[in-house]
């Protein structure tokens, strides 16, 4: 179940799970464009109309980002033994869009040539993917109609429009002013379902500090095991006390904890930075000021960490080691069938943004939550995409055919931000820092004993900690 109701939830992807996508065009104002954007902030236009030489009214500055069909979201099965190498080529897709990205943003590559040496790039790793699967199971269908990528247009970042596109690197890629919004313009639009006989009320709240340690790597060991970079985004960490890209479940099992009760999962999401032109200690690192995330990493106020129960039903435990993860990090260009992020501020948590940040007034803070996946498939602990093991609650609170419900994980991230201030959460850099890419990750380590009091503290309706 999601808190967030103010839009549908994650919808069922056609066919084997890929998305339909309209074929866009090249915008010629791209190739004939002479102001170029130097840093990490794409090509500035300064309007599409003039650049062609009409004259149509002029329009507020656009950025240009690179738009690729997520290949890994198409995937459904990948044998054990190919699973290593696929991994890798995808992570390795991924900085090859970070790369054009950034050879874009610099004016290095005019924008038709750029996008031809993307896709044979995209070709060549995409057939290993294919490749390796195919050595011991059957070839996965329609993945090389995936390597052709697009430009896409977005509204410039307020620095940037202001600026001219000649401003300091450190303050461009950012948000745009059209990605802000007063919280107390949105209606309230959270909806619960109405709990029902044989519901479970409980929850177990875990401790786990605010990453006070410093816990900071640009790493994913669900989407990019063994790869360092793998997010091209710095992530906080609670929990588990060395996660990182080389993690494994014997390692994380061996780990230490900030977690108070010996809670040895991880749990991790973006940085939050204010756009503040400052120089972070990863300002010249992968994931940090090479990947277009920049300024001053925010430390959470408040990290509150719950599991909760189901509106219909009991709960059943957690296999160990079982992987979630919620929102989609890559949803400004693969659209919003996976995204669930939800943005707002203290004391206006019953308005929930999804694809806008808050604006909050004086004296209350700026809030995530992330409200993971409660359905799991009572077999897998992870699935090709990362997806299709687990499940979101109906809008009634029940699983779909085939899940049963376990114990709810609720991320709540609390942040004190200067009033006024601008900031963006980290992400892959062609995402262009876009608040509906927000994200959590989840492991689950918690030893068997302490899963086994999640379920009875849930099922029993009673407050543990």
């Amino acid at each position: 179940m999601r808190d967030n109701d103010s839009t549908e939830g994650p919808a069922r992807r056609d066919g084997a799970g890929g998305h339909k996508r309209r074929t866009r065009p090249l915008y010629k104002a791209l190739a004939a464009a002479s102001a170029l954007v130097l840093g990490g902030g794409g090509v500035v236009i300064a309007s599409q109309a003039a650049s062609a030489g009409q004259d149509s009214p002029r329009r507020a500055p656009v950025t240009a980002t690179i738009d690729c069909p997520d290949v890994g979201e198409r995937l459904r099965e990948v044998p054990d033994q190919a699973r290593g190498e696929v991994d890798r080529e995808l992570a390795g897709l991924d900085t090859q869009i970070a790369d054009a990205y950034q050879r874009l943003a610099t004016g290095r590559a005019p924008a038709d040539a750029l996008l031809g040496e993307l896709k044979e790039d995209r070709d060549a790793s995409i057939g290993r993917v294919s490749e390796a699967i195919g050595r011991t199971a059957a070839r996965p269908d329609g993945l090389a109609e995936l390597s052709a990528c697009a430009m896409r247009e977005a509204p410039a970042a307020e620095e940037e429009t202001a600026r001219g596109g000649a401003g300091d690197a450190a303050l461009k890629g950012g948000p745009a002013r059209a990605d802000f919004v007063p919280i107390g313009a949105v209606k309230p639009n959270v909806r619960r379902p109405a709990p029902k006989a044989g519901a479970s009320k409980g929850s177990l709240s875990v401790q786990c500090g605010r990453n006070e340690e410093r816990h900071l790597n640009s790493d994913n060991v669900i989407v990019a095991p063994g790869v360092s970079n793998g997010a091209h985004h710095m992530h906080d960490y609670v929990g588990n006390r060395t996660t990182d890209a080389f993690s494994t479940n014997n390692s994380l099992a061996a780990s230490g904890t900030t977690c108070t009760n010996g809670d040895l999962s991880t749990y991790y999401w973006p940085v939050l930075r204010l756009r503040d032109g400052k120089a972070e200690q990863d300002a010249g690192a992968p994931g940090g000021g090479q990947d277009a995330n920049v300024g001053t990493i925010l430390r959470p106020k408040q990290v509150t960490i719950e599991f909760k129960g189901s509106p219909v039903s009991r709960v059943t435990a957690m296999p160990r080691f079982l992987r979630i993860i919620t929102g989609d990090a890559k949803a400004f260009t693969n659209g919003p069938a996976n995204a669930n992020a939800s943005w707002s501020c203290t004391g206006f948590e019953n308005r929930q943004l999804k694809d806008k940040y808050p604006i909050c007034p004086k004296g209350t803070d700026v809030v995530r939550t992330f409200a993971f996946q409660s359905c799991w498939d009572g077999k897998n602990t992870d699935s090709a995409n990362h997806r299709t093991h687990v499940a979101f609650a109906g809008r009634d609170g029940s699983c779909p055919a085939g899940f049963k419900a376990v114990p709810q994980l609720v991320q709540r991230i609390v942040y004190a931000t200067p009033p006024g201030a601008r900031f963006a959460v980290d992400s892959f850099p062609e995402q262009l820092h876009k608040p509906v890419t927000d994200h959590g990750d989840f492991i689950n380590v918690m030893p068997d004993e302490l899963m086994a009091r999640a379920v009875r503290c849930v099922n029993g309706g009673r407050a543990c900690r």
